[in-house]
């Protein structure tokens, strides 16, 4: 039996609202406000207001096997978007060194690092945080800053940039491991699990 439609639901809290115009998707939560355009995802996104809660339903009609799998893909981006908006999201990235100690200098009232003393070279690396991402140091831990915000992409690709500053080149990397690495990714907001 050929299956003419796939559809998938998500349920979104009620402490948050989401609203579609146009391909154009804004929830907004208690951290704030994401936007994201959802026109290159070939599917049918609708609201669905019911009684027992508010949910996203994305449909596909006549969908060959890559097409359905954009379902899961199109609701782990509304998911994350409410889990951002809701809790926010937190990399933590740790500065590794073997002998010459790496300095990580925050500035710009955490829009952008410095980091210093990489491999003992003399060059000052420089690194800008995404939109409506901050950098802090960690007080719980030396040598470790927090990369927070809403957006998980931009967060992570903020995260990404900072260790993309410090790849060891020319060397053999299993002896040098020196660099910032993301040891830990968590909410900003500490739920209860």
């Amino acid at each position: 039996m050929l299956q003419i439609f796939k559809e998938v639901e998500l349920a979104i809290p009620s402490d948050v609202t989401v609203t579609l115009h146009s391909r154009q998707a804004t929830v907004k939560g208690p951290r704030g406000e994401l936007t994201k355009h959802v026109k290159h995802m070939n599917m049918d996104i609708r609201m669905i207001k019911s009684p027992e809660g508010d949910k996203i339903k994305f449909i596909v009609w006549h969908g060959g096997r890559k097409h359905l799998a954009c379902l899961r893909t199109a609701k782990a981006v509304f998911a994350n978007m409410i889990k951002g908006v809701t809790v926010g999201f937190q990399y933590k990235c740790r500065a590794v060194y073997a002998h010459f100690p790496i300095n990580m200098i925050i500035g710009d009232g955490g829009r952008s690092v410095e980091i210093r003393n990489f491999l003992g070279e003399k060059r000052v690396r420089h690194v800008e945080m995404r939109k409506g991402v901050t950098i802090k140091d960690d007080p719980a831990q030396k040598d470790q800053v927090l990369v927070e915000g809403n957006d998980i992409e931009e967060v992570s690709q903020s995260a990404a940039d900072l260790h993309g500053q410090c790849l060891v080149k020319n060397k053999d990397i299993r002896k040098f491991l020196d660099g910032i690495y993301t040891s830990e990714k968590s909410t900003i907001v500490v739920t209860e699990e």
